[in-house]
């Protein structure tokens, strides 16, 4: 995605001179009806494939809190300290996720393409506040928290098997495409409700949609009819007590369509984040001398390696959004009301300031935002299911094809362009060719 905003300059314009003003306070005007003239584009390949050596940058540049620009031209500040980003989740009154107070709705189109991930008037929980927040949360985590977690596991390695067996014995294959790509939303459809068939779909929507391209409109209009009939089936008492009946019959007083928002809000975070946790530690394990040496070393090295990505990789690179209440000041800069706030998740998590060592590895440390804070973090019980999906995936994996190694330099790698997830695009992997577990059975 490009920018169409002709103010819009690269993020590595040059810094103010200085002895102005906006250099010695950290102030630049932006906001309102005005973008500053070194407000970085969210968007490109630099956002795509080194947004870490990007985010240092910006850091230099602007401190704890950076002016961006968001696709069409629409300012916005995005948060890079790992301080600020608590500041700003731990407050949502004056940093709210009510999204009508946005000062910049007369400058955003119908079509425009994050309107699926910032959308106004959106009847999802990640834009409820206040005490129906809370009530709606703790309906969430309920239904969650039903499901069995050695269900979870044998659903995930029963499907991790069907998977490899359909590529076991062709000695390479894209693991992105074939495998991580795949799984989670297979694994999550059994625990929501949603049909086997529809699994693809439901993933290819996911991704679109979190990526907030074109295709994000059509992604969210494929997303509320496949739930919009699970519901109906449900609440017509069909199938078993899974997630989406839990939700349907102990709704707490919440809408038809703000539940419906909220079961396409568990496909989109729940499959897409714990693909691309998937993808992105099989890098990891692939590339990085500190795995590589322990693939075949058992459980421990997988352990480390996905609590290794939430730090330095994490599949949730920024998040939107929240809305300045009033007036305030944050790192520095004045955010006035109605300003968007984006939360730079993986900017927080290399902060300097919090990690000197940036290059030791963080061992069980999940002091991380990739999961959020404050009361609009990811649910306590999502997290285990994606954690548990994650593993599943990696370590059957690794047991069926213990050999297991890329097919391609390190360098040729890709990433989705998407400033919002970072995932990668394929991984190419060779192997030892095996018989499928049917084949062995027979």
């Amino acid at each position: 995605m490009t920018s169409t905003d002709p103010t819009a300059q690269s993020s590595e314009a040059p810094a103010p001179p200085p002895g102005c003003p906006a250099h010695r306070s950290g102030e630049l005007p932006h906001g309102g009806d005005h973008v500053s003239p070194l407000a970085v584009p969210l968007s490109g390949p630099r956002f795509y494939n080194e947004p870490n050596l990007l985010y240092q940058e910006m850091r230099r540049e602007h401190g704890a809190v950076a002016p961006i620009v968001l696709e069409g031209g629409v300012p916005a500040w995005l948060v890079l300290g790992y301080r600020e980003l608590h500041q700003v989740a731990a407050d949502p009154v004056l940093f709210t996720r009510d999204s009508e107070i946005w000062n910049q709705w007369d400058r955003v189109p119908e079509d425009w393409p994050l309107a699926p991930l910032i959308g106004r008037g959106q009847p999802s929980i990640l834009y409820t506040t206040g005490e129906r927040h809370r009530l709606r949360a703790a309906m969430i985590s309920d239904a969650l928290e039903s499901v069995d977690p050695f269900e979870i596991r044998q659903h995930a390695e029963r499907l991790a098997d069907e998977l490899i067996d359909d590529f076991c014995a062709e000695g390479g294959a894209d693991v992105i495409a074939r495998y991580a790509m795949p799984f989670p939303v297979r694994v999550l459809a059994k625990i929501y409700g949603f049909p086997d068939e529809q699994g693809p779909g439901l993933a290819a929507a996911a991704i679109d949609l979190s990526d907030g391209g074109d295709l994000a409109q059509a992604a969210q209009a494929h997303l509320a009819g496949a739930t919009a009939a699970l519901m109906a089936e449900r609440r017509a008492g069909d199938g078993p007590r899974d997630v989406a009946a839990q939700l349907v019959g102990n709704t707490l007083g919440f809408t038809e369509e703000e539940v419906l928002h909220d079961l396409i809000v568990l496909v989109i975070a729940g499959h897409t984040l714990t693909a691309d946790w998937i993808g992105n530690s099989l890098r990891l394990m692939f590339t990085d001398e500190r795995f590589v040496m322990s693939l075949a070393g058992g459980r421990k090295s997988v352990s480390e390696a996905m609590n290794e990505v939430l730090w330095e990789d994490t599949p949730a690179q920024n998040g939107v959004g929240r809305w300045a209440s009033r007036d305030t000041t944050l790192g520095n800069r004045r955010i006035k009301a109605g300003d968007m706030v984006c939360l730079g998740l993986a900017a927080a998590n290399k902060d300097p300031r919090i990690r000197p060592d940036g290059s030791r590895l963080t061992g069980g440390n999940n002091a991380f935002l990739s999961f959020g804070h404050g009361e609009h973090r990811c649910p306590v019980a999502a997290q285990e299911i994606a954690e548990t999906i994650a593993r599943t995936a990696i370590e059957v994996l690794l047991d069926r094809l213990p050999d297991i190694d890329l097919a391609i330099p390190a360098e040729e790698l890709t990433r989705r362009p998407s400033p919002w997830a970072r995932g990668m695009t394929t991984l190419p992997v060779h192997f030892t060719p095996t018989p499928a577990m049917s084949e062995r059975a027979g």
